[in-house]
Parts: C-alpha cells; sequence; structure tokens
C-alpha cells in the first residue's frame, strides 16, 4: 500500500495553502547521486578508498606475488563500495523527503528526514542569488540573505551553499534543469520586487477615535 508520509500537507512541499493572489511556478527535488557527490563529498571517499586498496597492492608485492598482492587490496574496495553505498542511501532519504518551490512571491524549501521545518524566503528578503550549473543540466542555485534574521547552518545543511557558516546562504542543491529553474527565479523575482507594495494607513477618523 502506498504510503504519503506528508499527507498532512495542504499543498505539497508547503505547510498550509496558498493565499489566493500566490501561485505556484515550479516545484522540484535533488537529484539524490548529484546530492551524494556535492553534499558528501562521494567521489573523495570512493577515490580515498581506491588510493588505500592501491597502497596496499603496491606494498604486498614487495613480499608477495601480483596475484595475491591484488587479493589484499579487494577488502578496502568492498570497505570503500560499503561506504560508498550508506553515503548514496542518506542522500536518496534526503531528496526524497525534500521539496523546493517557487511560486510568485516566494522560495520555499521543505527540508529534514528526520525532523522537517519549511523555510519561507520571500523574494524581498532575497538580497542575491548565484547559480552553478553543470554540463548535464544539474546544478544549484543559492540564496544570499537580507536583513537581520539569520539561519542555523546545521539546521538547513545540506541545502545550504558550503563554507558559509557566519551568514547562511539557503540553496536549491543538485536539481534538474538548474538553468530554466534560475530563469523562472528570475523573472518572478525581478516581478515580485519592482511590484509596489500598498499599506494602509489609519483614516483620520479612525485616529481621533483610536484616541
Amino acid at each position: 500500500m502506498h504510503h504519503d508520509d506528508f499527507k498532512f500537507e495542504p499543498v505539497r512541499g508547503l505547510p498550509e495553502a496558498l493565499p489566493e493572489d500566490e501561485h505556484i511556478l515550479w516545484q522540484g527535488q535533488p537529484n539524490a547521486l548529484r546530492l551524494a557527490k556535492d553534499a558528501w563529498k562521494m567521489n573523495w571517499i570512493l577515490g580515498y578508498f581506491i588510493a588505500l586498496a592501491i597502497y596496499r597492492v603496491g606494498l604486498s608485492s614487495t613480499t608477495v606475488s601480483l596475484t595475491e598482492a591484488m587479493g589484499h587490496g579487494i577488502p578496502f574496495l568492498i570497505a570503500g563500495a560499503l561506504a560508498g553505498l550508506i553515503i548514496w542511501l542518506i542522500a536518496y532519504v534526503q531528496a526524497r523527503s525534500t521539496v523546493y518551490t517557487l511560486t510568485n512571491k516566494r522560495a520555499c524549501m521543505r527540508i529534514g528526514a528526520a525532523l522537517t521545518m519549511t523555510l519561507n524566503l520571500p523574494y524581498v528578503c532575497i538580497g542575491n542569488a548565484q547559480s552553478m550549473i553543470r554540463k548535464s543540466g544539474l546544478g544549484t542555485i543559492t540564496f544570499e540573505m537580507i536583513g537581520d534574521d539569520r539561519l542555523s547552518y546545521l539546521m538547513t545543511w545540506p541545502h545550504a551553499r558550503p563554507w558559509h557558516f557566519t551568514k547562511t546562504q539557503p540553496a536549491f542543491r543538485s536539481i534538474p534543469d538548474a538553468a530554466r529553474v534560475a530563469a523562472i527565479f528570475a523573472d518572478a523575482a525581478e516581478t515580485r520586487v519592482n511590484t509596489p507594495q500598498v499599506s494602509r494607513s489609519p483614516a483620520a477618523g479612525d485616529a481621533i477615535a483610536a484616541e
């Protein structure tokens, strides 16, 4: 039986229904394999175990035959494969529990596998955005926030720009078709920021009555 872990959401990826004047422009999730490589450095870890295996084979070949020495490197390769599998599984769970959303007013991030939370990033609070796009089309879009509100790097990781601890920059990590998503964000943010914001001031009668 299919079980939806987020069935309580009124709108997928959002904690509440959208207002009438707000609508979804795009939704997506990280690519699990790319997230494992970018956030968890899976390639570096696999390379480390391969280097250990080569070193062990080279060391053993000085005392035993090359065939036997190659056998000494197999445990390191197996350990590396297991480590890579564990990392991919972690990234898969993180990617499956994540939903990135762009509306005409904000960017939203539902993140967290064990402790789920939703970040709302209004376009008027985003000072700048940067995109890193690979040849495969997968890429990351980071948001530089303005204002005094601070986000926790540990709470948002891996959905944050690496090594920016002082002022965390939330990010759409390892998303497919990143160039198109960046264009959607740019158009929506520009439209939103350039839209006049009308606030209601109390009428003279209201002010007198309140005194």
